[in-house]
């Protein structure tokens, strides 16, 4: 072999390994520079499913966050009442503002306290109130259209123009005195929409401008927020009631009935047939004479025959039993040679034993 195939021969086989070095480095690179697409993504985060459809279960990351929240679905009762608040609220504010009100809520919804704290629209008044029977406590955010409408509407603001909004200032006391009162009202009518199920009073405590003075509940606790919107004609604002699951614990089993009827579910029609069923039961009375302790080898020891005297005479006092329950005390005696017994008193309330 010549010289010159020699060398053609040798840059062969060296352009042979060049190339099949180069091949597996450029698919190494090419891996290397491919993007995770999203459901690769969600794959290796634990979301499972599409997130469009809404529908689909947590699953992984989103289980964990989502884990500690209460849905405010599992106390049904407290939408009853809110719509209840609506109603009676929309009516003291028409008498409040002498102006045509309309509430309505936006929304009902659980969230924790501290993401509702960080979310607060500011400037706004927040209204801390405490309710003695659960000794526990709620608040209000006023937020500032709300606050500067009920102000214009109240001193006399002429109808059909809009409040005007003045930022950079602090809000003044007869301000803060006129929204008291627009709390008052809410407060009281908050009172009214619980009065089926509980009597219950909510007491207006302290007013704060500062989200980090109105602590009322540990930053992770759960709470039942409500946004009503109050509309009066071109003006209004919001209201928005933040109620801790720890403040309606007291009366939990009384939120969470599915309806309402006319006693939040008691039927009277069956009560007072019950009743009525009950009053024309035949029962049984039994006069005892005597009681007395013996041994039990003295009881073993009676024979037919035998005979047990009883420490009883014509007028001495006996009870009259209903099974094992003490009714009647009263006097033994005889009447047209039958032996009787005249009742003196009256050991039980017969209506606590009918109940």
């Amino acid at each position: 072999m010549s010289s010159e195939e020699e060398d053609d021969l040798a840059a062969a086989w060296g352009a042979a390994l060049e190339d099949g070095k180069a091949e597996p480095e450029a698919k190494v690179s090419a891996d290397a520079a491919r993007v995770l697409n999203q459901a690769e993504i969600d794959s290796l985060l634990g979301f499972e499913g599409d997130g469009e459809g809404g529908n689909a279960a947590r699953t992984g990351i989103e289980r964990m966050i989502h884990s500690g929240l209460i849905s405010y679905e599992r106390l049904p009762m407290l939408e009853i009442i809110f719509d209840r608040l609506v109603r009676i609220l929309s009516t003291s504010l028409r008498n409040f503002t002498s102006d045509n009100v309309e509430v309505s809520i936006d929304s009902i919804a659980s969230q924790r306290f501290g993401d509702y704290l960080n979310s607060v629209p500011l400037p706004a008044m927040l209204a801390v109130f405490k309710v003695e029977e659960w000794d526990n406590f709620g608040l209000i955010v006023v937020d500032s259209p709300m606050i500067y409408s009920v102000v214009d509407v109240l001193l006399g603001g002429r109808r059909g123009t809009a409040a005007m909004r003045i930022e950079g200032r602090p809000y003044t006391t007869i301000e803060r005195t006129l929204v008291e009162r627009l709390i008052g009202v809410l407060l009281k009518d908050l009172g009214d929409a619980f009065a089926p199920i509980t009597e219950v009073e909510f007491l207006f405590e302290r007013l704060e401008v500062n989200p980090r003075f109105a602590a009322i509940s540990r930053l992770s606790n759960a709470c039942v927020l409500t946004r009503l919107r109050v509309d009066m004609e071109d003006r209004g604002g919001r209201l928005e009631l933040l109620l801790p699951y720890a403040t309606l614990e007291p009366v939990r089993e009384l939120l969470l009935q599915q309806f309402m009827g006319e006693k939040f579910g008691r039927d009277s029609i069956w009560e007072t047939h019950l009743a009525e069923q009950l009053r024309h039961t035949e029962v049984s009375l039994d006069v005892v004479l005597d009681q007395q302790i013996m041994p039990l080898s003295s009881v073993i020891a009676l024979q037919p025959g035998d005979r047990i005297m009883l420490n009883t005479s014509p007028g001495s006092p006996v009870r009259l039993h209903c099974g094992p329950v003490p009714i009647f005390q009263g006097e033994f005696g005889r009447r047209e040679n039958r032996p009787a017994v005249r009742i003196s008193e009256t050991l039980r309330n017969m209506a606590d034993l009918v109940a």
